[in-house]
């Protein structure tokens, strides 16, 4: 009769196996993880802009023309005190959004690119680049 009470346990060969096979599919999964989050932070940026861009409608619906430069963003979660103040204003959102990096958006008025320009620029902050640091905005 064997002994019940014989304990088994991992080899220090068959735990050092299982740590290189883990450290292999880190090094080829961790690299695709890493770009799918900036892929994710462009695409919640798109949303964001997306987003400020439909109140931005609404308060032109409402007051017939988009805030001045000056009100800038804020004009569509408090009342302007300064430059044209709007007579039928409304809270269009509740709190205004960071962008993914953690900066505010820019808004424009007039625009570049269209009548009005809302824009994230991108990861490093900084207008222009590429990939990442791609700037972000209402006319894409």
């Amino acid at each position: 009769m064997k002994n019940l009470n014989t304990k088994r346990g991992f080899t220090l060969i068959e735990l050092m196996v299982v740590l290189v096979i883990i450290g292999i599919l880190a090094a080829l999964i961790v690299p695709n993880v890493l770009d799918r989050a900036d892929d994710a932070r462009t695409t919640a940026a798109k949303t964001d802009i997306a987003n400020l861009t439909q109140a931005l409608k609404l308060y032109k619906l409402d007051n017939q023309r988009y805030p001045g430069a000056d009100q800038g963003l804020q004009a569509l979660v408090a009342k302007p005190s300064a430059g044209q103040i709007p007579t039928a204003w409304r809270p269009y959102l509740d709190k205004l959004p960071q962008d993914p990096w953690g900066k505010p958006y820019q808004y424009l008025n007039p625009g570049i690119k269209g009548e009005i320009d809302v824009m994230s620029f991108g990861a490093d902050g900084v207008a222009g680049g590429e990939g990442k640091n791609a700037d972000i905005g209402s006319w894409q």
